[in-house]
């Protein structure tokens, strides 16, 4: 009998002693998990979504129709304040727009000058030879004196170059463009300045007013 309760006493000891041992054991972290793959302690936080600024930026000008667009050409003679038809001429006027403001226009050149005709400028490469093409917006606005058109080459009037634009010196000269080239503006305050214009002087700015 007292062999019986020795026994059943350090039975009860061993029962005891792992309940004491696994009550010591690590405690969890519920902030923490632990990556498998490396082994290294990785929070889970919730991210901070912070608003990125730049977002908002719409690089495509937005044109409210009826409502005139105007760009002032910037000459070492002064000024010349231009209406744009971007009822008539939405695409045109938009790509207009967003080469002026993204300063594609700075310090190019009029590169051809006829008197009593045209001056015309625009051309990256100063040659009349440069610039991308446009799909033509024809049509019946009268091409008179200070009328603003897309220059284009004599093969195919449905495509006009996409930067080079000429300002008419008088309307007898260029009353014959009308219908054959894109009519997109006229000059409404600086003609004086457009007159003075010889080959090769600088744009030295287009923006957008």
């Amino acid at each position: 009998m007292n062999k019986f309760k020795k026994t059943a006493l350090f039975i009860s000891i061993l029962v005891l002693s792992s309940f004491v041992l696994s009550a010591c054991g690590s405690p969890k972290n519920s902030d923490t998990n632990i990556n498998i793959v490396s082994n290294q302690a990785t929070k889970q936080i919730t991210p901070t979504i912070i608003p990125d600024p730049t977002l908002n930026i719409n690089t495509t000008p937005t044109l409210q129709p009826n409502k005139d667009t105007l760009v002032n050409l910037t000459t070492k003679y002064g000024d010349i304040l231009i209406k744009l038809y971007q009822n008539e001429t939405p695409n045109t006027v938009a790509n207009f727009i967003n080469k002026a403001n993204s300063g594609f226009y700075n310090n190019l050149t009029f590169h051809r000058v006829e008197p009593g005709f045209v001056v015309q400028g625009g051309d990256p490469l100063g040659t009349g030879t440069g610039g991308g093409s446009i799909k033509s917006e024809l049509n019946s606005i009268p091409f008179q004196k200070g009328s603003l058109g897309l220059a284009r080459t004599p093969a195919n009037k449905d495509i006009s170059n996409d930067s080079q634009f000429f300002i008419c010196l008088t309307t007898e000269a260029c009353s014959q463009l009308t219908g054959d080239y894109v009519n997109f503006g006229e000059v409404i305050s600086g003609f004086d300045n457009v007159q003075k214009i010889i080959i090769y002087d600088k744009i030295i700015k287009i923006i957008q007013k």
